[in-house]
């Protein structure tokens, strides 16, 4: 699809006309709770609403905190489905700098532990954007790097030649050092059918080029990671060669922290792109290159709304959309983010401007009082079982 957004160090991100939002409101602060909106709209949940909106949820801080739900947000989403036949009655997706598994994988997680039916095309997480590049890479080697199964994630993807970094770092003995002071167990990931034929044989992946590295998501080992990746980029993909032209990097996300099950923020992927970037620039004569996705990149949001559009469909077919909702010819009058980190949730959409309306949790990693200073979101609540209640009756009473 072409869009591809270059990130360097100290890069300045810009907002073009058609990104400004109109003259924005002053950001509302809700304190109080909302839990009595509940029943006072139980009897119009299956009126369809009769404005064009749609709804992103961020997952960590704000759906889940580790696997547990919070906030509320089993019957805030289950109000997003028509009670009787349980089809999906507003449209709305998961919009998430997580990942590491498959789409199809973590919408029958999300399915499972939410009690409702969650269709693979409504999680959109860090690394979804990496299918774009297939056409370009298709039949290159690429290294996967990241906890759960990176590179089965590529091989759904369609990338044809693709080894996780585990492996790829087990063809070349000695490349970590520490290695045999590592007492911990991998655990080994089950193979997806689509994944490696690059995997035939140690001398086949030793002797090939490594084009691209994708870093799916968080490093489980960041000394081995960092090392094996900085022999990758400064070799043209040939560790343990010459110095070479730098294979292409792609990072999922560059978030800096995120909220986990420990009472305060753990490091997140960005953490790791700033460890692998400072080593590499010491040692390497030219600085490191690389594309970031993720929140707050503009384009997230765009295929966010794209993806929305294509779910007005199910809303239709249901008999539940607003009249006319076409996605040939769909506009929304309002897309609601609904996140707990200022710096990536609300920032992205506010970069994105119109139709972006965004509302911040603090059940995440915002846990201020009032609003966030630097990117003050256009809503402030405790729960996002708070923010469906105020959407809810903002677009459908």
């Amino acid at each position: 699809m072409g869009f591809q957004y270059r990130t360097l160090a100290k890069a300045v991100r810009r907002r073009t006309a058609s990104s400004i939002s109109p003259p924005p409101q002053p950001p509302l602060v809700l304190s109080r709770s909302f839990a009595h909106l509940s029943s006072e709209f139980a009897g119009k949940r299956r009126s369809p609403p009769r404005r064009h909106f749609g709804i992103a949820f961020d997952i960590d801080g704000v759906i889940f905190r580790s696997e547990s739900p919070i906030g509320g947000s089993p019957q805030a989403l289950k109000r997003l489905y028509d009670e009787e036949s349980g089809a999906l009655r507003i449209p709305y997706v998961f919009l998430t700098n997580g990942g590491g598994f498959r789409e199809s994988i973590r919408a029958l997680e999300l399915s499972t532990l939410l009690g409702i039916n969650v269709s693979p095309l409504q999680v959109l997480q860090g690394h979804t954007p990496f299918k774009n590049l297939v056409q370009r890479l298709e039949n290159e080697l690429v290294v996967a790097v990241g906890k759960g199964e990176p590179a089965a994630v590529l091989s759904e993807y369609g990338f044809k030649k693709v080894v996780s970094i585990d492996e790829y770092a087990s063809c070349f003995p000695g490349i970590d050092p520490l290695a045999p002071y590592k007492n911990w167990e991998v655990k080994q990931v089950p193979k997806h059918n689509g994944v490696s034929e690059a995997r035939t044989s140690t001398d086949n992946i030793c002797s090939q080029r490594v084009q691209a590295v994708f870093v799916v998501s968080d490093s489980i080992d960041w000394s081995r990671d960092i090392q094996v990746l900085c022999d990758i980029l400064r070799t043209g993909g040939l560790p343990g060669r010459e110095i070479g032209h730098q294979p292409q990097l792609y990072f999922a996300h560059d978030d800096l922290a995120y909220q986990a099950a420990f009472p305060s923020e753990r490091f997140g992927l960005g953490a790791f792109r700033i460890a692998l970037e400072s080593i590499f620039n010491r040692i390497h004569h030219d600085p490191l290159s690389y594309t970031c996705y993720g929140k707050p990149n503009p384009f997230v949001f765009k295929n966010a709304e794209a993806v929305l559009k294509q779910l007005v469909s199910s809303c239709t077919d249901s008999g539940l959309a607003p009249d006319n909702a076409s996605t040939a010819v769909h506009n929304f009058e309002r897309l609601y983010m609904v996140g707990d980190n200022p710096d990536v949730d609300i920032k992205g959409a506010r970069q994105a401007g119109y139709p972006w309306f965004s509302i911040l949790t603090r059940t995440g990693v915002f846990k201020g009082t009032g609003n966030h200073d630097k990117f003050p979101a256009d809503l402030v609540v405790e729960t996002v079982e708070e923010a469906v209640d105020y959407i809810i009756r903002k677009e459908c009473s």
